[in-house]
Protein backbone atom coordinates (compact mmCIF):
# COMPACT_ATOMS: atom_id res chain seq x y z
CA UNK A 1 0.00 0.00 0.00
CA UNK A 2 1.09 3.63 -1.10
CA UNK A 3 0.05 6.41 0.45
CA UNK A 4 -1.33 9.12 -2.44
CA UNK A 5 1.10 11.37 -3.97
CA UNK A 6 -0.87 14.74 -2.93
CA UNK A 7 -0.81 13.52 0.48
CA UNK A 8 0.77 15.99 3.38
CA UNK A 9 4.44 15.55 4.34
CA UNK A 10 4.13 12.36 6.88
CA UNK A 11 6.62 14.35 8.89
CA UNK A 12 4.74 17.32 8.69
CA UNK A 13 7.53 19.50 6.50
CA UNK A 14 6.47 21.61 3.83
CA UNK A 15 8.23 21.55 0.78
CA UNK A 16 8.81 24.17 -1.47
CA UNK A 17 9.48 24.72 -5.53
CA UNK A 18 10.50 27.71 -6.70
CA UNK A 19 10.49 28.96 -10.71
CA UNK A 20 13.67 29.68 -11.71
CA UNK A 21 12.91 30.31 -15.49
CA UNK A 22 14.20 33.70 -15.85
CA UNK A 23 11.56 34.67 -18.42
CA UNK A 24 8.56 32.81 -17.16
CA UNK A 25 6.07 35.13 -14.99
CA UNK A 26 6.44 33.29 -11.89
CA UNK A 27 10.53 33.30 -12.22
CA UNK A 28 11.86 33.13 -8.64
CA UNK A 29 8.78 32.38 -6.28
CA UNK A 30 8.35 29.34 -4.61
CA UNK A 31 5.06 27.55 -4.19
CA UNK A 32 3.98 23.95 -2.50
CA UNK A 33 5.15 21.45 -4.08
CA UNK A 34 2.55 18.51 -4.85
CA UNK A 35 3.96 15.88 -7.14
CA UNK A 36 6.75 15.21 -9.52
CA UNK A 37 5.37 13.25 -12.64
CA UNK A 38 5.80 12.41 -16.46
CA UNK A 39 2.82 13.99 -18.39
CA UNK A 40 2.88 12.57 -22.24
CA UNK A 41 6.53 12.01 -22.15
CA UNK A 42 7.34 15.25 -20.31
CA UNK A 43 8.78 15.49 -16.92
CA UNK A 44 6.62 18.49 -14.75
CA UNK A 45 6.50 19.56 -11.67
CA UNK A 46 2.59 19.94 -9.58
CA UNK A 47 2.38 22.90 -7.43
CA UNK A 48 -0.15 25.05 -5.44
CA UNK A 49 -0.70 28.73 -6.83
CA UNK A 50 -1.24 31.44 -4.22
CA UNK A 51 -5.05 30.96 -5.07
CA UNK A 52 -4.50 27.12 -3.64
CA UNK A 53 -5.30 25.99 -6.98
CA UNK A 54 -2.67 22.99 -8.79
CA UNK A 55 -0.40 24.47 -11.56
CA UNK A 56 2.39 22.68 -13.65
CA UNK A 57 5.51 23.56 -15.37
CA UNK A 58 8.30 21.68 -16.71
CA UNK A 59 10.78 20.70 -13.94
CA UNK A 60 13.71 22.09 -16.05
CA UNK A 61 12.13 25.78 -15.02
CA UNK A 62 12.06 24.68 -11.51
CA UNK A 63 14.68 23.68 -8.58
CA UNK A 64 13.15 20.39 -8.48
CA UNK A 65 15.37 18.84 -11.12
CA UNK A 66 18.31 19.80 -10.06
CA UNK A 67 20.73 22.42 -12.27
CA UNK A 68 20.94 22.31 -15.76
CA UNK A 69 24.69 21.72 -16.63
CA UNK A 70 24.94 24.17 -19.64
CA UNK A 71 23.59 27.17 -16.80
CA UNK A 72 26.26 25.39 -14.56
CA UNK A 73 29.38 25.62 -17.16
CA UNK A 74 28.12 28.78 -18.96
CA UNK A 75 28.53 30.63 -15.78
CA UNK A 76 26.19 33.36 -17.02
CA UNK A 77 28.20 34.00 -20.40
CA UNK A 78 25.59 32.71 -22.53
CA UNK A 79 21.80 32.65 -22.03
CA UNK A 80 21.08 30.11 -24.68
CA UNK A 81 21.81 26.51 -24.94
CA UNK A 82 23.00 24.94 -28.40
CA UNK A 83 20.23 22.68 -28.55
CA UNK A 84 17.53 25.82 -28.18
CA UNK A 85 19.08 28.00 -31.02
CA UNK A 86 18.96 24.53 -33.48
CA UNK A 87 15.64 24.62 -32.83
CA UNK A 88 14.98 28.02 -33.54
CA UNK A 89 17.00 28.02 -36.25
CA UNK A 90 14.60 25.27 -37.53
CA UNK A 91 11.86 26.89 -36.60
CA UNK A 92 12.44 30.07 -38.58
CA UNK A 93 13.74 28.26 -41.81
CA UNK A 94 10.33 26.23 -41.66
CA UNK A 95 8.75 30.01 -41.65
CA UNK A 96 10.37 31.47 -44.03
CA UNK A 97 9.81 28.84 -46.15
CA UNK A 98 5.95 29.31 -45.52
CA UNK A 99 5.84 33.11 -46.67
CA UNK A 100 9.30 33.45 -48.97
CA UNK A 101 12.56 34.53 -48.60
CA UNK A 102 14.21 36.16 -45.57
CA UNK A 103 14.74 39.12 -48.26
CA UNK A 104 11.42 39.42 -49.41
CA UNK A 105 10.59 39.57 -44.93
CA UNK A 106 12.34 42.79 -44.76
CA UNK A 107 11.17 46.20 -44.95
Amino acid sequence: WTAPSNAPDPHGAERLVRVTHPFHPWHGRSYEFVVRRKNWGEDRVYFRDEAGEVASVPTAWTDAGGEDPFVVLAAGRSPFRTEDLLTLADLIEHLVGRTGSAQEMTP
